[in-house]
């Protein structure tokens, strides 16, 4: 069982403390996104719904079909942005998939419900228009770091007939946590945390997808080797509560910490980049 310590949880959960070289390592993303962006054949700031950070990035895909892969940006809820992960889109069209960044509002400002919200709309655009960019709407993967990681599995978990007439049970058939967090309950006594998330016992409880009935899809699950016990925790928790036939990947990610991940997951050659081909249905990195 988790303590609930205040000190001790600040301690695993506080990524940026654990991370002297934090600011360095967001530099460096910040400098490959707008290479990214600059380089690739991208729509940027597209509208998803009519909220002021309802917005979504399409980095266009170079083959006809293509699968999708969306992706969610971390920071517990609260900072970040998706114009700071776009570096991990170019290796992912080159592989010949379409790569979908989409934003969302931040906490305190908004709830975590309202954040999953805004992603369930986000996954409509997405399905509603992937064919227009020469995608295939069928084949939706959905990944995500840190608490994007949390909102790939709570798009897993949709009951997406539910939310529209047009919309396949199986809109979402498979999705990737990168370090997700899937026990919200430690975060409502973290120090750091508590006062901009707000999570309420019932909220914490409706919010963590440890405690769903197992989705129907298949989520692989990864987390660094390097990071917290709670992080490795969460990790361990999401297979045993869903089990192996759902979870089939549960990995720990050598030489990685809760920033570090993420460099694996874009660079063609990283295993974390090699699982989500798998989920994609792309055999290996594209030729030519």
């Amino acid at each position: 069982m988790t303590s609930l310590d205040p000190d001790w949880l600040d301690r695993q959960y506080n990524n940026r403390a654990l991370i002297p070289e934090h600011p360095e390592i967001f530099d460096r993303w910040s400098r490959a996104s707008a290479l990214a962006r600059e380089k690739s054949v991208c729509q940027i700031d597209l509208r998803y719904a009519r909220g002021p950070n309802d917005t979504l990035d399409v980095f266009v895909p170079r083959l006809q079909n293509a699968p999708v892969l969306v992706f969610i940006h971390g920071g517990y809820w609260r900072s970040l942005d998706k114009r700071d992960v776009s570096f991990v889109a170019p290796s992912f069209v080159q592989d010949g998939a379409m790569v979908v960044v989409p934003n969302y509002a931040l906490c305190p400002a908004v709830t975590i419900d309202q954040i999953v919200l805004q992603m369930v709309q986000a996954m409509q655009w997405v399905y509603r228009n992937a064919g227009s960019y020469g995608a295939d709407r069928n084949r939706i993967v959905v990944a995500g770091h840190s608490a994007g990681g949390h909102l790939a599995a709570m798009m897993l978990s949709c009951l997406w007939p539910e939310v529209a007439g047009d919309l396949p049970a199986g809109l979402v058939s498979s999705a990737m946590s990168i370090s997700g967090l899937f026990d919200l309950e430690p975060l409502r006594h973290t120090p750091f945390l508590m006062n901009d998330l707000r999570l309420t016992r019932e909220s914490a409880w409706r919010l963590s997808p440890a405690n769903f009935p197992r989705p129907a899809g298949v989520l692989h699950a990864a987390v660094g080797a390097d990071e917290s016990t709670e992080f490795l925790r969460q990790n361990d928790l999401i297979r045993n509560r869903w089990g192996a036939q759902t979870v089939p990947v549960c990995e720990r990610i050598p030489a990685t910490n809760h920033l570090t991940i993420l460099h694996d997951f874009a660079d063609s050659k990283g295993r974390l980049h090699e699982l989500a081909l798998q989920l994609l249905g792309i055999a290996g990195p594209a030729q030519g």
